[in-house]
């Protein structure tokens, strides 16, 4: 075969030397001639380069679907790939095409210099054998295949959206390739292999003229799923050194190894970080107290405060997580029963489980405001259950789901532990006995009137407190007699700690007069004689526990879901901002400690006010966290009973669920 290709690629050479009179200038000709031959494979490679590119957004979609699973990555990515016609190795064909020539010229180049012709002394040189001159070929032979490789990371559809490393891979195997090359063939050859690397350039160029990439790929549909996909892979990234170990990674694979180690997981809770944990509390505690239930309490914080509290509740089982593994391990989520206060589950990273379809996911709901404005409209569809705080809850998603036509859920009338946690805290703080269930029946402990505190608790949307008017607001706070504390939401100091740093230094000359606290902390509700917020929920806890008022800041309003209206009814994140509290505009912000001081010096009004509108507002005041406890502990011991065959006893979905009736503390789960 190689003496045939010889015979053609010399028939091609001679009318060219004859007409040149130069065997370097006939190879570089002759190179020219194999490159437009070979243009409809070229025009092959191109289209399925571009079939591959418009292809990668959905690659990325399933790298995203399947994070951390390789082998589903590849299953559903290869499927994809056979589905469309993509052919993975027929980029590899001009390479193998370009190899197959060159064999072909050793026995033409041979005979070119057996000719004795003018000039054909350096053809069949071999820098290895003949050294001299000869050695230039495989430094030429190393620069062309970088000036390649340099092109086509620019304007080859395909390599360009390469990583870097795979540019560098590609680009350095192709150098290395060409220098061996050049230190061990005629020269001859080697300025062939000089020639179509660099005339592959003007190849490329010319079928990009002809298909143009830009034609056939969605670039922005790409660029938006790169970016989705950086976002994931960088969670969890520390600052450093990119090689410096990650000194947590044991530490979570452990973890994860005894998480997976568990056969028949009954409960299974899900926390962001430490500050998480005051909303189940309540639950967890009534658990731990009433049933011998074992509870799996994953979280994304290596310091989170249930690991010291398993050291005295060895059935609250903690496990370290990072946001990143956490995509993989709740894929592939076993229990039965699995409890989060966490947002769009299934909408974006964390999915429900693929391998168990029967688990029930519970939304523990921490917030006691609307469910239809400040989410996104669909932000609880693939929870099962919700725990609702109140009555308009039930309302709100009842609506929701009707405009939608998405299946109904089942809702629990639970209430809200945290807020029954802090009422509670406070009147035991309080000077005066408390004689009944309520604040209102009690006096109100007076702040001291010298230098009353504000807390200032904003939510972290765009244009918020702290970005419009953060300074203003805390200054004239201090101006109106004010001793300041400013408590971010932790969303806020994670995507924007620059600006809250120089918030923090901008402040430096009135120090004296404010602090600044972590979302954990909650002492400052307690202490604050009034809470200045924009649209955080935080206004209902704080107002609910003390009976004190908050002021409004009237701030862009938070929305995330631009079809509120639609529901038809008022968000109680609107309402409510005229009933425990006054609003105060942007431009108003310099009469903030005016407004807040007026509000401080009518305390006995604003309680009466602030306990009317929390009787019906809050469901199962005092009794929230035994509520949720309840049904959690009837819900596990319903699948394991029909994990059993018994017949389970759960309220049938789309019903608005009543508390299970009271278990005999010594009745419990059993787990595996």
């Amino acid at each position: 075969m190689l003496q045939i290709l010889a015979d053609i690629f010399g028939a091609v050479l001679d009318p060219i030397y004859a007409l040149t009179g130069n065997w370097w200038v006939s190879i570089a000709l002759f190179t020219v001639v194999t490159k437009v031959i070979l243009m409809p494979i070229s025009l092959w490679c191109q289209k399925n380069s571009l079939l591959v590119v418009s292809l990668l957004p959905q690659v990325n979609a399933l790298k995203v679907k399947y994070f951390g699973d390789r082998e589903a990555i590849g299953e559903a990515q290869n499927a994809l790939y056979k589905e469309k016609g993509y052919h993975p190795l027929l980029s590899m064909l001009p390479l193998a095409i370009q190899v197959l020539i060159l064999f072909g010229l050793v026995d033409v180049i041979r005979s070119i210099t057996a000719s004795g012709a003018p000039g054909t002394e350096l053809l069949g040189l071999v820098p290895l054998v003949d050294g001299g001159w000869s050695w230039a070929m495989p430094v030429l032979a190393a620069l062309s295949s970088a000036a390649l490789g340099l092109a086509q990371n620019h304007i080859n559809p395909l390599q360009r959206e390469q990583s870097a490393a795979e540019k560098a891979s590609t680009n350095g195997l192709s150098i290395a390739l060409s220098a061996i090359l050049g230190v061990s063939v005629a020269s001859g050859m080697v300025f062939y292999w000089i020639c179509s690397n660099l005339m592959a350039i003007g190849v490329q160029l010319a079928c990009n003229a002809i298909m143009d990439p830009r034609k056939h790929v969605d670039y922005p549909a790409l660029r938006a799923s790169q970016e989705e996909l950086a976002a994931l892979e960088n969670l969890n990234r520390r600052a450093g050194s990119r090689f410096k170990p990650d000194p947590l990674a044991r530490r979570e694979r452990a973890d994860i190894a005894r998480f997976n180690d568990v056969i028949d997981k009954s409960l299974v809770f899900y926390s962001e970080g430490s500050g998480f944990y005051k909303y189940f509390r309540g639950a967890i505690e009534w658990l731990l107290a009433h049933s011998d239930v074992r509870i799996h309490y994953i979280t994304n914080d290596p310091d989170d405060q249930v690991f010291k509290i398993h050291e005295t509740q060895p059935r609250l089982i903690p496990y370290y997580v990072g946001e990143k593994r956490l995509i993989t391990l709740m894929m592939k989520m076993d229990c039965d029963v699995f409890v989060a206060s966490l947002a769009d589950l299934d909408n974006y990273y964390l999915k429900r489980s693929y391998v168990r379809q029967d688990i029930e996911y519970v939304d523990m709901l921490h917030h006691m405001t609307s469910m239809h404005l400040v989410g996104a409209a669909n932000c609880h569809d693939h929870y099962d259950t919700i725990f609702c705080v109140g009555p308009h809850q039930v309302a709100e998603t009842r609506a929701s789901e009707r405009l939608r036509g998405v299946p109904a859920k089942n809702l629990v009338p639970v209430g809200y532990d945290l807020l029954d946690r802090e009422r509670a805290e406070f009147a035991a703080r309080r000077p005066a006995p408390v004689r009944g269930r309520h604040l209102k029946e009690a006096p109100v402990a007076a702040a001291p009137a010298d230098r009353p505190m504000a807390l200032v608790a904003p939510s972290w949307q765009d244009d918020n407190l702290l970005d419009l008017c953060g300074e203003e607001a805390v200054r004239s706070l201090v101006g109106a007699g004010f001793s300041v504390v400013v408590r971010p939401h932790p969303e806020y100091v994670k995507r924007y700690g620059p600006r809250w740093e120089a918030l923090k230094g901008r402040l430096a000359d009135v120090s004296g007069s404010v602090s600044f606290e972590d979302f954990s902390g909650e002492g400052s509700i307690f202490d604050a004689s009034v809470l200045v917020t924009d649209w955080s929920s935080i206004s209902c806890e704080y107002s609910f526990t003390t009976g004190r008022p908050t002021v409004f800041v009237d701030t862009p309003m938070k929305v995330g879901n631009p079809d509120w209206r639609d529901i038809g009814l008022e968000p109680t994140d609107i309402s409510l901002r005229n009933q425990i509290g006054r609003s105060v505009a942007v431009d108003q912000i310099g009469s903030l400690g005016e407004v807040a001081r007026s509000m401080v010096a009518r305390p006995e009004h604003w309680r009466r006010v602030i306990e009317d509108v929390y009787d019906g507002f809050v469901f199962n005041h005092g009794h929230g966290g035994e509520v949720a406890g309840r049904y959690l502990l009837d819900a596990v011991l319903s699948a394991q009973a029909r994990r059993t065959g018994a017949a389970g006893a759960k309220p049938a979905a789309g019903d608005t669920a009543v508390a299970p009736a009271a278990t005999d503390p010594k009745e419990g789960s059993r787990e595996a």
